[in-house]
């Protein structure tokens, strides 16, 4: 495969990510609040319809990896994000907790089948792109970041059913992505099976557990404590959430630069280190400010941590891609399902809430003394292979054609990065929107000199609804140019240099 087929096959999957990871943040974050509220459901109800999702998507992780190893993995995700948008269909159209469940199994089988099939389709790119599962992270930061703000929005706009709906078609549009796409030959003969591979990577599956473990306890701590220890609402507590978010989606890339020179055991050390300061930091409940901040620290050490993980999976993997990831997404929901278990069960008291921060932390400081020898156990590499472009002898004495001439490559190479150049197009969406509110502020219906100058407002005023539509609308757009802005420029600023 030449490198544009590989550069576009990695912009399919993470197109495919971004649309998908989104509405399922969204979706795991708004679900207790609205079942419990709009559909009348008991604490104990909530815990039965996300523990059947969860139990859904441990069950068939596994097949799902086989599948992969087997069947063209494109169509596998496809499979995956169609039965994803189907799970939003049945929540945007269910009369009550009964039928939920039912979206609960889809939801479950869906995202088994995606995650597993994408991410094995992802490693089949390591060879070209020793940053791939970093890209796939940042997109997937991307789109979460995206996918709540439009939601968090919109949502008293069009009701929580609307923002489901909404979810339903992005992941139709990934199906759609993914089904288009170029297939690729899936190689089984002489693959190691799954309990060989189980036994190989166990240390390494423990390491991911722990990590999962870690980061779901804390994220839900983080999460209980902005809602009931400061009262915070929807709106608030997503704006504490969203710039560790956007630092998903920004740094990825470049903290690779910065594993392949120090190493992947320093970095995921390293970044264990930095989560366990956050997870004892949280103890002492400061403000929602200084959360915020101490939110992003700890995003940016997973945003190294784990996909130095998914790397080292992949490669230890060999012609089991599926299988591997099947497995790594299993060690994954089983860290997470008990981090969130725990950090519930402990929250309740100030002794119980100290204990989970303090035994998160002690977790992450154990982690970083074993991760070493778990990744040596495995058997790959302590610095990831930049790939090299190498040139067969039958490629050497061919004649070339005016597709393969260096001068029309680097033409068209060219002609690509003059269209793609994203402070030009930063240019033009803040050109556009210069010209529509100068119109709108002629017509009174301009949500930004309102908000700059004009009365003062309460805060739904600028979270939730702004009166009008067009206001609304306004809002939104605001929103999402701050948002490119921060983005266009972060990713200029942080830009990896050539090593």
């Amino acid at each position: 495969m030449n490198e544009v087929a590989h550069k576009k096959r990695a912009e399919e999957n993470q197109l495919a990510a971004a649309l998908t990871k989104g509405p399922a943040e969204v979706l795991d974050f708004l679900l207790p609040l609205w079942v419990g509220s709009q559909l009348g459901a008991s604490a104990a109800e909530v815990g039965a319809l996300t523990a059947l999702e969860t139990l859904v998507s441990f069950v068939v992780r596994p097949i799902a990896g086989a599948l992969a190893d087997r069947f063209d993995r494109g169509r596998i995700a496809a499979v995956g994000a169609v039965l994803y948008g189907l799970s939003f269909v049945v929540y945007a159209v269910t009369p009550g907790i009964g039928v939920a469940y039912l979206a609960a199994v889809l939801g479950g089988a869906g995202g088994a089948l995606f995650w597993v099939a994408l991410r094995a389709r992802v490693g089949e790119g390591l060879a070209a792109d020793d940053g791939a599962f970093s890209k796939l992270f940042a997109a997937e930061g991307g789109g979460t970041w995206i996918a709540f703000v439009v939601a968090l929005t919109a949502i008293a706009w069009i009701d929580y059913r609307g923002v489901f709906w909404l979810g339903a078609a992005a992941c139709a549009v990934a199906a759609v992505v993914l089904l288009n796409a170029k297939s690729a030959q899936v190689r089984e003969e002489g693959a190691p099976r799954l309990l060989q591979l189980g036994k190989r990577m166990r240390p390494m599956l423990a390491l991911v557990a722990l990590t999962a473990m870690a980061e779901a306890g804390v994220a839900l701590l983080l999460l209980m404590h902005l809602q009931r220890g400061h009262q915070l609402q929807l709106g608030e507590i997503a704006a504490v959430f969203i710039p560790g978010f956007i630092v998903y989606s920004l740094l990825p890339d470049y903290l690779h630069g910065f594993v392949r020179k120090v190493g992947r055991t320093r970095v995921l050390a390293l970044a264990m280190v930095a989560s366990a300061i956050f997870a004892a930091g949280l103890s002492f409940a400061p403000s929602p400010p200084v959360l915020a901040v101490m939110w992003v620290l700890s995003a940016a050490a997973f945003a190294a941590a784990i996909p130095v993980e998914q790397a080292v999976v992949a490669e230890a993997a060999g012609l089991s891609l599926g299988r591997a990831m099947g497995i790594y997404e299993s060690a994954t929901l089983l860290g997470a399902t008990i981090g969130t278990f725990v950090a519930g069960q402990l929250y309740g008291s100030d002794t119980g809430w100290r204990v989970a921060c303090f035994g998160a932390a002690g977790l992450l400081l154990f982690g970083s003394f074993v991760v070493r020898g778990a990744v040596r156990r495995v058997g790959v590499a302590e610095f990831p292979v930049e790939p090299r472009k190498t040139v067969s002898q039958k490629e050497k004495w061919a004649p070339r054609t005016i597709e393969d001439s260096p001068q029309a490559a680097e033409s068209v190479t060219e002609e690509a990065n003059r269209r793609a150049n994203p402070l030009r197009n930063w240019a033009i969406h803040a050109g556009v929107y210069i010209v529509a509110q100068a119109a709108l502020a002629v017509a009174g219906c301009s949500w930004p000199i309102e908000a700059l100058f004009g009365e003062v407002h309460e805060a739904g005023w600028y979270w939730n609804s702004s009166g009008h539509w067009l206001l609304n609308l306004g809002r939104i757009w605001t929103f999402v140019l701050v948002i490119d802005t921060v983005w266009t420029f972060g990713r200029e600023l942080l830009k990896k240099r050539p090593y």
